[in-house]
């Protein structure tokens, strides 16, 4: 399992037609309530409220407060290609325990593994890179891509 409660393995969960319907109107308003979630997949409250319990306890989704990190300050956002020498695995488990970083995924390409972090200004980006990412054991080197601007963060690519 991941630090989000997601199995590692890349087998899809079958999902009914209806958890599919529920997952996408909470995609379109994660604030809607279950009444009315209920009403748009012909389903009462209660049986919504357990299907979402199961759909959130198998790691199938998460309802969460998406923010704009610079509205709130963290004005510097960067995603860092590492490359090593060790075990991809190994690096990435070291990663997710940073709170700096909030996604972490390994790769093919020239980079092994991607983190992306959000820091309030460019010093605590440079302290990050020096002093907890690059003395990891095994990293060889880093690249930085700090965002100049986000154009377009979505999360509503619905269900298959």
């Amino acid at each position: 399992m991941t630090n989000n409660g997601r199995s590692s393995q890349s087998r899809p969960v079958q999902l009914d037609e209806v958890s599919k319907a529920i997952i996408e109107q909470l995609q379109a308003d994660g604030r809607r309530s279950y009444a009315d979630v209920g009403k748009a997949v012909g389903l009462s409250e209660a049986a919504v409220r357990q299907r979402v319990q199961r759909l959130t306890e198998s790691g199938v989704m998460q309802i969460v407060a998406v923010t704009d990190p610079m509205q709130l300050g963290f004005t510097t956002q960067a995603m860092i290609g590492i490359r090593t020498a060790g075990d991809t695995r190994v690096l990435a488990a070291r990663l997710a325990e940073i709170p700096e970083i909030d996604y972490v995924v390994l790769t093919a390409g020239s980079f092994d593994v991607m983190a992306e972090v959000v820091c309030e200004n460019d010093d605590e980006l440079l302290e990050l890179l020096n002093t907890r990412i690059r003395v990891i054991e095994g990293v060889q080197s880093t690249e930085t891509f700090v965002y100049l601007k986000l154009q377009k963060q979505f999360y509503n690519w619905g269900t298959r």
